[in-house]
């Protein structure tokens, strides 16, 4: 028998932080393809689309006035400048699909993830790493798509991030990406039992009101 008045859960916020290159996105892509009930973050950039990539798809592409002009609306949850290039993720986008009872997954750099961990504190953070700098360094250079003084600042970025790591509940080191899609499944899928994913109000109204 159904719950009289509908859902009791409220969508998770799963918010997935890593060096460029570590392969977060690809995670983030390959979960949402494997379990359903989850919906990829689509972020809003001022950053120029790579090859492939589709507007409100891969990302919102916006220019720098429309993105300020969002930051003074304070429509963001949370927003950064990264290697030049603003990226935030919109807070009426994010609100409305957790409402919905759809889990929301998010890829974003430490700086981001500081400021959401700020302000919710019902979210679930995982931090992925790369097997090793070597392998870091190994998987910028294969893209084949940004220059040597682009690689060079996002590897000193990493250490950067890196020693953020400990912020975060959970570490996958993405070494196998079948095995580290797994792990993520896995916390995503126990994460839906949590108690803090239950509407408390609605279980008291619906089993715990007093006869009148």
């Amino acid at each position: 028998m159904a719950i009289p008045g509908g859902q009791l859960k409220r969508g998770n916020l799963i918010v997935v932080s890593a060096p460029s290159g570590a392969g977060k996105t690809t995670l983030c892509r390959m979960l949402c393809d494997r379990i359903d009930g989850i919906e990829h973050s689509v972020s809003f950039t001022t950053r120029t689309p790579r090859e492939g990539e589709q507007n409100d798809i891969d990302y919102s592409f916006i220019d720098v006035d429309e993105f300020r002009e969002m930051i003074n609306r304070n429509e963001f949850l949370e927003w950064a400048e990264v290697h030049g290039n603003y990226y935030g993720t919109s807070r009426i986008r994010i609100d409305e699909k957790r409402g919905s009872g759809a889990d929301i997954i998010m890829d974003i750099d430490t700086q981001g993830a500081r400021q959401l961990m700020e302000k919710l504190a019902d979210a679930t953070y995982i931090f992925v790493l790369p097997p090793s700098p070597e392998e870091l360094e190994s998987r910028l250079r294969g893209r084949g798509t940004e220059s040597e003084e682009v690689i060079s600042m996002r590897l000193r970025k990493a250490r950067e991030e890196i020693s953020d790591f400990d912020r975060y509940e959970y570490v996958i080191i993405n070494d196998s990406l079948e095995q580290a899609v797994e792990e993520l499944r896995c916390i995503v899928q126990a994460r839906r039992y949590g108690i803090s994913s239950i509407d408390h109000d609605r279980i008291k109204e619906i089993f715990l009101k007093e006869d009148v």
